[in-house]
C-alpha cells in the first residue's frame, strides 16, 4: 500500500469499467473539495499516480484532483491480453477513464497527463470531445510522429520502446527476474538520474511493477501502441480529424523528445489550439520540476473558455 504520508487526505477506491476492469483512483476525503472543478491525473511509465505527490497540494487547491492508475499500472486490473492488444489501447485506456470520471460524477473535466498517460489523454480528446476540456500533455509528441521520425539517437535512449514489444513472454521474463532493476535501469537512464524520486514513490513503483501480471501488462500497453494505437491514429490523419480542445504541451530540456523531435510543431499537425515550452528538468517533469510545471499548468488549466 502507498505510503499515505504522499498524499495525506486522499483515499483510495476502485471503480469498475467494462468488462469487469477495476480501476484504483485516489481521490480526497474532504467533501469541500469536490465542489471544485475536475483534474484528471494520469502517470506514465514505470510509474503509478505516486508521481503527482509534489504537485497536488498546488493543484487541489484550485481542482477536485482524480489521481488515477491507468490499467496494467498500479493497483488497476491486469486483464488478459488479446491477439490485437486491443486490451491495452490507448482508445480502451481512455474509455477507462472517462466511465471513472462519470461515475465520480465529472462528465467533463481537464486531464494533466505525463508520457503513456498522455497518450491516453490525446486519445481521449479525439473519441471524447464532449467529456474532455483541456489538456495538459508532458514530454511527449504524437505516437505516430515518434514512430515514423525513429532515429539512431531515439532508438538508443528509448531502448525500451523495442525491447517491450518483443513477443511474449520474453520481456516479460526478462523484467520479473528484476522487477526493481529494471526500474531503476529505466528511470535512472535519464538526464537527472536517479536523485528526483522520493524513496517513497520509488518503492511504490518498484512494488507495483512486482505484483503479478504488471510485467506483461506493460508490455501489453507498447505492444499495442507499436500496433492497434498507430491504426487508429492514422486513421485519424486520413480522416482529417484533430484535437478541437486547447492543448498545452510541456517537456523537458534536457530530454530525448526535445533532442529527437519538435514537440510544438508535431502536436499543431494533429491539434488546433496549442501551446507548450520546454521545462529546466528532464523527462519526469512532475518529480523533477514541479514548480516550474504548476506555474505553467495552472493559468492554462484555470483558463475559462
Amino acid at each position: 500500500m502507498i505510503d499515505p504520508v504522499l498524499f495525506p487526505g486522499y483515499e483510495p477506491r476502485d471503480l469498475t469499467v467494462a468488462d469487469g476492469v477495476r480501476i484504483r483512483v485516489r481521490v480526497h476525503s474532504d467533501v469541500s473539495a469536490s465542489a471544485r472543478p475536475p483534474l484528471l491525473l494520469l502517470h506514465g511509465h514505470p510509474q503509478t499516480h505516486a508521481i503527482w505527490h509534489r504537485t497536488a497540494p498546488a493543484l487541489a487547491e484550485q481542482f477536485t484532483l482524480v489521481l488515477a492508475d491507468l490499467r496494467g499500472y498500479g493497483d488497476s486490473s491486469k486483464p488478459p491480453a488479446t491477439d490485437d492488444h486491443a486490451a491495452y489501447s490507448k482508445r480502451t485506456m481512455a474509455a477507462d477513464l472517462v466511465s471513472v470520471m462519470r461515475q465520480l460524477g465529472h462528465a467533463r473535466f481537464a486531464v494533466l497527463a505525463h508520457d503513456r498517460g498522455a497518450r491516453v489523454a490525446h486519445r481521449m480528446a479525439i473519441d471524447h470531445p464532449a467529456a474532455l476540456t483541456r489538456a495538459v500533455l508532458l514530454d511527449i509528441a504524437p505516437t505516430l510522429a515518434m514512430y515514423e521520425q525513429t532515429t539512431e539517437a531515439f532508438a538508443r535512449a528509448y531502448w525500451h520502446w523495442f525491447f517491450l514489444i518483443q513477443r511474449s513472454p520474453l520481456p516479460e521474463r526478462l523484467i520479473e527476474a528484476d522487477p526493481a532493476g529494471y526500474i531503476r535501469s529505466v528511470m535512472g537512464s535519464r538526464s537527472a538520474g536517479m536523485a528526483p524520486f522520493d524513496a517513497r514513490a520509488l518503492a511504490e513503483y518498484e512494488r507495483c511493477l512486482a505484483l503479478p501480471g504488471s510485467a506483461h501488462a506493460m508490455c501489453e500497453d507498447y505492444r499495442a501502441a507499436a500496433g492497434i494505437d498507430l491504426e487508429h491514429d492514422r486513421a485519424d490523419r486520413d480522416a482529417g480529424r484533430h484535437v478541437e480542445q486547447p492543448l498545452l504541451v510541456l517537456w523537458g530540456a534536457n530530454g530525448i523528445v526535445q533532442r529527437c523531435f519538435d514537440p510544438l510543431a508535431e502536436w499543431r499537425r494533429v491539434a488546433r489550439d496549442v501551446h507548450g515550452a520546454a521545462l529546466p528538468c528532464g523527462h519526469y517533469i512532475p518529480e523533477e520540476a514541479p514548480d516550474a510545471l504548476v506555474a505553467q499548468a495552472l493559468p492554462f488549466l484555470t483558463h475559462r473558455d
